[in-house]
């Protein structure tokens, strides 16, 4: 039923941290939120520069993250449910070589309803990221494997993900795309508006297939006015006879006002689509409007 809400909180990505140098070669980093009111730690890692190139212990970002969407509902939302990929942030050991990536992920496991649960290795993740003075393109990987054991036999909960995005800037004007497709990305950690995770079905195990699509423009004004326009697609099917596909949409549009160096002003207004679930029922939609205050400092 149609209901109208009035909200007004900090945003549970409200933070604060800092870049610590030690020398040359070492670097740190930390960084605290605040989400639901509740300190939680956001980065926490060490970085060192061996000459031929880096390694990271900590906590920091995913490889799967591509951040092409400035959306601001939801805690900076950024179409993360709706088709931009974000696989959150993991403690790992990240190994940097110019612009490629590879990394060693703690895993994320749903037991599924199983009577046990066995992980036996980390999550796999690489990117190569190739930024130029007016584009950028990104190219990533994901994969992750874990057992869970239904009287007495052991299923392996396999999941695989592959993702390519990018952006181009043209003068005041830019525009960016991504998109990824997968398999069984709900226990690996990339949360969207869909169910996307397999289901136990007695002694089997039916696999879940996922896609996200995303697209923004933008176009700056000048120093003070920047617009922005995006749109995103999920969609989630179990590999089982007479399961339909669980999908979802957002679309928003907004202006990023900057009143002085590190304050701004976004009003917004956007849609969430809920489309159907794996039942074929709508599962109706949301409209929202409102502005994001924030003030970097």
């Amino acid at each position: 039923d149609s209901e109208t809400n009035f909200s007004e909180s900090l945003q549970g990505n409200s933070r604060i941290g800092a870049k610590v140098k030690v020398s040359d070669e070492l670097v740190g980093r930390f960084e605290y939120g605040a989400s639901s009111g509740n300190a939680n730690i956001r980065h926490l890692f060490g970085e060192w520069d061996f000459g031929t190139g880096k390694i990271l212990v900590g906590q920091t970002t995913s490889l799967l993250y591509f951040g092409l969407s400035n959306q601001v509902y939801g805690d900076d939302e950024s179409l993360e449910h709706y088709g931009n990929l974000d696989a959150n942030r993991r403690p790992m050991v990240r190994l940097t070589f110019g612009d490629f990536q590879i990394a060693a992920i703690s895993p994320r496991t749903n037991d599924l309803g199983a009577d046990e649960t066995q992980v036996m290795m980390p999550k796999l993740e690489a990117k190569y990221e190739l930024s130029m003075d007016n584009f950028t393109l990104i190219a990533a990987a994901g994969y992750q494997t874990y057992e869970v054991t239904v009287g007495g036999e052991d299923l392996d909960v396999d999941t695989y993900i592959l993702a390519i995005g990018g952006k181009v800037n043209f003068g005041p004007a830019y525009i960016g795309a991504g998109g990824w497709f997968g398999q069984n990305v709900g226990p690996y950690g990339v949360d969207i508006k869909a169910d996307a995770d397999p289901f136990l079905n007695g002694s089997e195990l039916e696999d879940n297939d996922a896609y996200g699509l995303m697209g923004m423009i933008g176009f700056n004004v000048n120093d003070t006015l920047a617009l922005e326009a995006g749109i995103g697609y999920v969609s989630a099917e179990l590999d089982t006879d007479g399961s339909y596909k669980d999908d979802a949409m957002a679309y928003y549009l907004q202006a990023t006002i900057t009143l002085a160096k590190g304050m701004t002003i976004v009003p917004e207004i956007g849609v969430l689509d809920y489309l159907d679930d794996a039942s074929g029922v709508d599962e109706g939609d949301a409209f929202y409007w409102g502005m994001k205050w924030q003030i970097n400092f």
